[in-house]
């Protein structure tokens, strides 16, 4: 039973994890039953899919209802009861909620999937911090998607059973064709200035990614101006603002939030993508931009340094090390297009390996196997062969005892 906020049709990154995950893992062979929660469905839903149900899950100003109905769905399902071997907590605070107590309740072990903003939102938070302590204390197993999560966990839980399961990517059709490279082409000669490269930053650009600072520090290298910047997806107010007051010394284009494979002329259209984070998990971006062979100028936040090599794969800086960011940029502004070259093919090697969604997959079925033998000691029942506990039938027998 896989509990998520994150799953198709939404749109990000984490709900293309999700999917990717579950998909891969039903090929294999292993059922899947999906429980999604989301305040976008209009109604419960349970839907048959191959090797696994999806379980639509409206959710509204009352969060508890929601997790309430979804426990009288599974409760009153025997497959849910007799044939769930796992309760797993993916993305979200509902699931990392929800997870503990079905795991419990069901009598069978819990998986926490960490991804890097559930652990670095959830640790320090007032509201989300119990929530994250009791899903990371509860769990037969913790898989996160860096080393540096890893890391943090074991020193706050020592006795936790951790592991590093990186993000992968398939590379079966995440491939630029001919059109996409033209649309490429005819956008820069729109777009771009001659002699000018393209810097490319992709996604939900909030705070924590580093977008701001990222700014300053290019404005400040002396090398705005070799540069175009190509942001697409949510900008958040505080860049926005910034760009508006700073337009005549950095070169822009700001796009909408676009589907996945819509993104693949605008990778291409770009020399380098950017990654200046604070602190991260390990960006679904960098696995996009490795696969199609463009290098990186990135921070060394979270499962970038567990994979980037610098003048390899990237050029790396300190986060949130404004003086080694510029540096970085000037090593951009230099770079030949040989090295680039170089480095994109090495990226294109990264991602066929490191990052193989099915090498991904085969690391959840491992631990999924492995942690069979741990569920919680209590007994499950069938409603229609065992009296509750706390019946009159059940209590005239605690009397007899």
């Amino acid at each position: 039973m896989w509990l998520t906020e994150n799953y198709p049709p939404q749109r990000g990154g984490m709900a293309h994890s999700c999917d990717r995950i579950v998909r891969t893992l039903r090929e294999a062979g292993v059922t899947v039953d999906v429980a999604h929660f989301s305040a976008r469905h209009d109604d419960w839903r349970v839907e048959t899919k191959r090797n696994g149900r999806h379980f639509q899950c409206p959710v509204r100003e009352d969060a508890a209802h929601a997790l309430n109905r979804l426990w009288n769905v599974l409760e009153n399902d025997h497959a849910a009861c007799s044939l769930t071997t796992h309760v797993v907590a993916f993305g979200g605070l509902l699931p990392l909620m929800a997870a503990p107590i079905y795991a419990a309740w069901l009598g069978v072990p819990l998986l926490t999937l960490v991804r890097g903003n559930d652990f670095d939102a959830g640790i320090f938070s007032l509201k989300r911090g119990d929530v994250l302590r009791e899903a990371l204390t509860r769990a037969a197993h913790v898989c996160a998607v860096s080393r540096d999560k890893v890391e943090k966990i074991k020193a706050l839980y020592p006795h936790a059973q951790v592991s590093c399961v990186p993000n992968g990517i398939d590379l079966t059709d995440w491939q630029l064709t001919p059109a996409d490279r033209q649309q490429a082409a005819d956008w820069r000669q729109v777009h771009v200035e001659p002699g000018r490269r393209v810097l490319g930053l992709f996604g939900h650009l909030k705070r924590k990614k580093g977008g701001l600072f990222f700014l300053e520090a290019l404005l400040r290298s002396g090398h705005a101006r070799r540069f175009h910047l190509l942001l697409v997806g949510e900008i958040e107010a505080e860049m926005t603002e910034w760009l508006t007051a700073h337009q005549t010394e950095i070169a822009f284009t700001p796009l909408p939030f676009h589907d996945r494979y819509e993104l693949l002329p605008y990778y291409a259209a770009c020399e380098m993508i950017v990654l200046p984070s604070f602190y991260d998990g390990l960006p679904n971006v960098l696995l996009e931009a490795a696969g199609l062979g463009i290098p990186a100028l990135a921070s060394r936040a979270g499962g970038m340094a567990d994979h980037l090599i610098t003048d390899q794969h990237a050029i790396l800086f300190r986060p949130g090390e404004a003086h080694d960011c510029r540096q970085a940029i000037t090593q951009a502004a230099n770079m030949s297009d040989e090295q680039l070259r170089r480095m994109g093919d090495n990226c294109s090697s990264l991602a066929a390996t490191a990052f193989d969604h099915r090498v991904e997959a085969h690391s959840y079925e491992s631990i999924l196997r492995h942690t069979l033998d741990r569920a919680t000691p209590i007994s499950r029942f069938d409603h229609d062969d065992v009296a509750p506990a706390c019946s009159p039938a059940a209590l005239q027998e605690a009397e007899i005892a």
